[in-house]
């Protein structure tokens, strides 16, 4: 039986960090993956050029049941931190908006970066090998794997979520940490397009591909980005992020023209330019095909400006700016970007990452309930988490 000191189960982001930290404590150690490439999500992510980090990393941009969880593994490993390696190896990135930092080149990169690390610090790739049953030695834990049987004195869980399953996405880590006692925090899909009812749907079809800077809100959050109409319901930035906090049956609001006083704005169009339709003086505020929308929605199609009274301004201003919308659905983990929950913090120590009553038994990145939002905040979770882990496994 082949004999490591730490094994890493997933050659993702966490999984890889977590590796080149343990190796290079002169620590033998096999990072496992069933898949043929590593770090297949920081290949496509951010559109082939990886959103690897944000500037603006903070304890409230994680969702988790303790949202103070993540903070040891986020002050200890920072963005600055990665930000540093990415230099060191010469990858050029540039800021795109709100903090998000992405390569200038392709982000196979940043997975070159990582294997060539874990190579240079001793530690072993083995890919294309699928995972079986963890169990608990006297001296360590036995690892099931394709390539037979694993004694490792440590065991490091980097399996991620469910989110994107035609990557090879499944609930192994969960499973595990079942297997070893350790609660769950219910998951489901985070950052996701959310869908909507045939009725909805059927208002919403002649909108599919227009896209506008807008503010979704549920209940007290709310996030300023893009929006975007799809022909399952909305997607963009500002839905994505409003996604990890819906639940079903809550209501959405959506402000087409956020900081716009747009009843005032009707009006004095109504009193230079009476003969114009709605439509023609609300395609200065939103995109033409959802000025028409809202003029259909609203039996405004046939009444020239000059005939609108200022109630029925305040009423078209409330649907531009407070348009309340009710998603029965997302689009699910097929293409959500990561998975909201999982292994409950509170079974782990927020300094290691170790298992609590499971000694040389860690868990790292996503398959941890904490999420962080779009924008790179779930990478620098898997670097911190990964590192931290690194540091004692």
């Amino acid at each position: 039986m082949d004999r490591v000191d730490v094994a890493v189960l997933g050659a993702g982001a966490a999984g890889l960090m977590a590796g080149i930290e343990a190796a290079r404590r002169g620590r033998r150690v096999v990072v496992i993956d069933h898949a043929r490439t590593a770090g297949e999500k920081i290949r496509i992510s951010g559109g082939g050029r990886c959103n690897f980090t944000n500037l603006g990393v903070a304890p409230d941009r994680f969702l988790s049941q303790n949202p103070r969880f993540a903070l040891s593994a986020l002050k200890r490993f920072t963005q600055w931190d990665f930000i540093a390696r990415m230099d060191a190896a010469r990858i050029a990135w540039h800021e795109k908006t709100l903090g998000q930092l992405f390569c200038n080149g392709p982000a196979t990169q940043v997975v070159q970066l990582l294997t060539d690390d874990l190579a240079r610090a001793g530690g072993e790739l083995w890919l294309s090998c699928a995972l079986g049953e963890v169990r608990q030695m006297a001296q360590g834990f036995q690892v099931e794997t394709a390539r037979g049987p694993l004694l490792a004195e440590a065991v490091v869980v980097a399996t991620g979520g469910k989110s994107i399953p035609k990557m090879g996405a499944t609930g192994y880590g969960y499973k595990l940490a079942e297997s070893f006692g350790l609660p769950l925090v219910e998951t489901r899909p985070a950052l996701v397009p959310l869908t909507f009812a045939e009725q909805e749907l059927t208002r919403l079809a002649p909108l599919s591909g227009v896209a506008v800077q807008g503010r979704v809100s549920c209940g007290k959050r709310g996030f300023d980005e893009a929006v975007l109409f799809t022909h399952r319901g909305l997607s963009g930035p500002a839905v994505l992020q409003i996604s990890s906090y819906w639940r079903e049956g809550q209501g959405i609001v959506v402000d087409l023209a956020p900081g716009r006083d747009v009843v005032a704005e009707l009006a004095a169009a109504k009193r230079a330019q009476g003969k114009s339709a709605l439509r023609t003086v609300l395609a200065r505020i939103v995109p033409e095909r959802l000025a028409r929308v809202i003029e259909e929605d609203l039996g405004l199609t046939t009444a020239p400006m000059a005939e609108l009274s200022q109630a029925t301004l305040a009423r078209v201003g409330e649907r531009v700016r407070a348009w309340a919308l009710m998603p029965v659905g997302s689009e699910g983990y097929r293409t959500a970007e990561v998975t909201l929950g999982g292994v409950d913090t509170t079974a782990l120590d927020g300094r290691t990452m170790q298992a609590r009553g499971v000694p040389g038994l860690y868990f790292v990145g996503e398959v941890v309930d904490v999420t962080g939002w779009l924008g790179g905040y779930n990478f620098q979770w898997a670097w911190s988490s990964g590192w931290a882990a690194g540091q004692v496994a």
